[in-house]
């Protein structure tokens, strides 16, 4: 069966659920919190993060539908955690100015994450800012010192359940911007992610963990992977992204654990990979694991001088640590490439290197056409099989 016919059923139905509630959530009476009446000052020096608290504590305690106000203005705000259970089920940050991230990443580097939502139901968050203000913390990496923090995730959902982020921005993030995890339900759209492209782990959205989330019309710009999917991902729907810099799209990496969920039913489609290190990736580490990736369609993609613009790499190793002469675990199967479309700047434009001890089955090209410097790019396939359909360029090497 098609990968995007399967799908389109699972996902479509509760996405249709989430904006319903969500604009039934939106005309409901709400109680409204304002961040200033509880203390916060829109000056960027002061640490608003307990009036940012108390408006949420009040917010939760509501009966009634719930609006938590953050006016125009920059709003310093240290490590905080918003925490269900909740009275009601319909929660809305509203956010007109921006929220600022200590500029000593040493406060934030060791936490592990700067804003996080955990345990929460019916949380929406609309406009806004957030500054991570991680161009010193990626300095310090990138200069080799080895005596750097890791840095901060800058808003994390964690077991949450029916989640809407519309018209967010994320700039300059110590490190992941945007991390959905154990959550079902979560829609994403029009968000936008800067950082700069040697900026080290600034995945743009990441998920993992998770089922029916989908991500809508974002543009994202970074130093790794713009969209990254990890172990336990399914019915995952991702559609008119603008990627580059950063990474590409990667599903992975996988099988780092000996015994790990697998990825299952994603569809990308509609994305503009320019300048980027890959396009749509698959990676997974070369050692021993229960993991699997299947029913996979990448669609209707554009690759404007993108490298690896489709790449499936199941010998990641970094450093040639644990897992050198090992052969990967995890089973992918059933991907589809279809009406993929431009301009490679690695001379192999299509590159299937499988696992000698689980190879690659049901892969499908229809429709690519990919050239490197106005001549036709090369594939190369190793332990893949699968078919082709329609015109293919690079020629068909499965």
């Amino acid at each position: 069966m098609n990968p995007a016919s399967k799908s389109t059923p699972i996902i479509i139905i509760p996405l249709l659920v989430t904006v319903i509630l969500f604009y039934c959530m939106r005309n409901a009476a709400a109680a409204t919190f304002n961040v200033l009446n509880f203390g916060a000052k829109a000056d960027g020096r002061t640490d608003s993060a307990k009036a940012f608290t108390g408006a949420w504590v009040h917010a939760c305690a509501s009966a009634q539908p719930a609006s938590i106000m953050v006016p125009p203005g920059r709003f310093l705000v240290g490590s905080i955690t918003f925490s269900g259970q909740c009275a009601n089920k319909a929660i809305s940050f509203e956010i007109q100015g921006t929220l600022v991230a200590p500029s000593d990443y040493n406060i934030l580097g060791k936490k592990g994450n700067w804003i996080v939502f955990e345990h929460v139901d019916g949380v929406s968050i609309r406009g806004g800012l957030l500054d991570g203000q991680g161009t010193a913390l990626w300095n310090c990496k990138n200069s080799g010192k080895g005596s750097c923090p890791s840095g901060a995730t800058t808003l994390l959902f964690s077991n949450s359940n029916n989640i809407f982020i519309s018209g967010l921005s994320s700039l300059n993030s110590q490190l992941f911007n945007i991390v959905i995890n154990e959550c079902q339900n979560v829609m994403v759209q029009g968000v936008s992610v800067t950082a700069a492209g040697n900026s080290p782990n600034t995945d743009g959205i990441h998920v993992q963990g998770s089922s029916h989330v989908t991500i809508l019309s974002s543009k994202i710009r970074t130093g790794d992977d713009c969209i990254s999917i990890g172990p336990g991902t399914t019915n995952l729907w991702i559609e008119n992204i603008a990627c580059g810099p950063g990474h590409g799209i990667s599903i992975g990496s996988l099988g780092k654990e000996l015994k790990e969920a697998g990825v299952q039913n994603v569809t990308v489609k509609t994305v503009t990979f320019t300048g980027t290190q890959n396009g749509v990736r698959i990676k997974s580490w070369g050692r021993p694991s229960t993991g699997f990736v299947r029913d996979v369609i990448f669609q209707d993609a554009i690759m404007v001088n993108a490298q690896n613009p489709i790449l499936i790499d199941q010998n990641y190793c970094p450093d040639n640590e644990g897992c050198p002469g090992q052969a990967s675990g995890v089973k992918i199967s059933d991907v589809t490439y279809k009406n993929i479309h431009g301009t490679s700047a690695t001379e192999v434009a299509v590159n299937f290197d499988c696992s000698p001890k689980n190879p690659c089955s049901g892969i499908k090209l229809e429709d690519v056409k990919l050239t490197y410097k106005n001549q036709v790019a090369q594939a190369s396939c190793v332990h893949a099989a699968g078919t082709t359909l329609g015109s293919v360029q690079p020629e068909n090497c499965l």
